[in-house]
């Protein structure tokens, strides 16, 4: 077995999601789903097959962000992996959803952050064996910047 580490390339810094799922009926569904979000939400997805044709499906509303996620599941090549680049829209608004179709297995993160994707390669193909979201802590939060937490999200509108 070989391990390697795969840099998610994400040069806007827009917010992804990378996940597992198991059918080819994944990239329908999911855009589905992301269409139904919000009409401002754009996005690209791209799944990389299994088994079969292996192809990378792909699908999306906006072409560059279908191309970006193609880019990178190419890069991953892990089977029955997906990934999902987001514009205009939060993976918090969209992911319970996401997680509530019925292909979805799992969800390896949400971000904005740099990203590696931790692969194993056998013999059998490639698999995701974790992820790399952005830096270690520098620190514990202080009693300002947790009043600085609460306002910020009061501000955005996440909490009351």
């Amino acid at each position: 077995m070989q391990l390697e580490s795969v840099p998610v390339h994400n040069p806007e810094e827009l917010n992804l999601i990378l996940g597992q799922s198991h059918f080819i009926k994944t990239v329908e569904d999911v855009h589905e789903v992301l269409a139904q979000a919000s009409p401002t939400l754009e996005f690209g997805i791209a799944f990389c097959e299994a088994s079969g044709p292996r192809l990378i499906r792909r699908s999306g509303n906006a072409a560059d962000l279908e191309a970006l996620a193609v880019d990178n599941a190419r890069s991953i090549g892990a089977g029955h992996s997906f990934i999902i680049f987001l514009r205009n829209g939060f993976p918090v608004s969209v992911l319970n959803a996401i997680k509530q179709v019925p292909e979805v297995c799992s969800i390896f993160c949400a971000t904005a952050n740099p990203l590696e994707v931790l692969v194993a390669a056998t013999d059998a193909g490639r698999g995701i064996i974790g992820v790399v979201d952005g830096g270690s802590p520098l620190g514990v939060e202080t009693d300002d910047d947790i009043a600085e937490r609460k306002s910020l999200l009061r501000r955005i509108g996440y909490k009351l």
